[in-house]
């Protein structure tokens, strides 16, 4: 009787240690999502001051992947930018591998939608426009050689545009955050 006790007690130790190391190599190696940051947004000044009906954007954002242990795949990325409720304009980044612990920076423009540049121009020569920035793609870790399942990325952040066309405030570098549920539903509706 004694030894069929200290057997069943054996059994739950090495489980109960199964299940830990478990946990504690899953913490270890769970990979982080990656960063991005606009970190530059200039509205050209002759866009601004030549009364026009088209202007662009032109834009730098930073992708960062701070994992050490995985790299990261992207799928196609959309990166939009709304006034309001409209949409100013995207553009879309070709899908990518990233290594682990590597940064890429993407410099490209944006045409701003005709129908909407002259509130954005009037918002601007006033004082500040406020513009929204949002991300839309789909990544796989890989990890150990193992790729994962797709996860899906969204995400936004608010620039404040001065007079001058460039970023306003102190905050010169705006890092993108998951979307609020609140955005994403106003955003899903203006897509239907």
């Amino acid at each position: 009787m004694c030894e069929t006790k200290n057997f069943y007690l054996w059994v739950l130790q090495f489980f109960g240690l199964l299940g830990l190391l478990a946990l504690v190599l899953w913490l270890a190696l769970r990979p982080e999502s990656p960063e991005y940051t606009i970190v530059d947004v200039t509205i050209p000044k002759s866009d601004i001051d030549n009364g026009g009906q088209n202007g662009s954007i032109l834009y730098v954002l930073e992708i960062k992947n701070s994992n050490k242990d995985s790299s990261i795949y992207y799928d196609d990325t959309i990166l939009r930018f709304y006034y309001g409720s409209d949409t100013v304009g995207e553009k879309t980044i070709p899908s990518f591998h990233q290594g682990r612990g590597k940064t890429r920076e993407v410099t490209d423009s944006v045409d701003v939608n005709p129908r909407v540049w002259k509130a954005i121009r009037n918002s601007i020569s006033n004082a500040t426009a406020e513009l929204k920035v949002a991300v839309l793609t789909r990544i796989r870790y890989r990890t150990w050689g193992v790729k994962s399942k797709h996860h899906g990325l969204h995400l936004q952040g608010k620039l404040l545009v001065g007079s001058d066309g460039k970023i306003f405030g102190k905050k010169k570098k705006i890092k993108l955050r998951r979307a609020s549920k609140k955005w994403r539903s106003t955003r899903q509706r203006l897509l239907c």
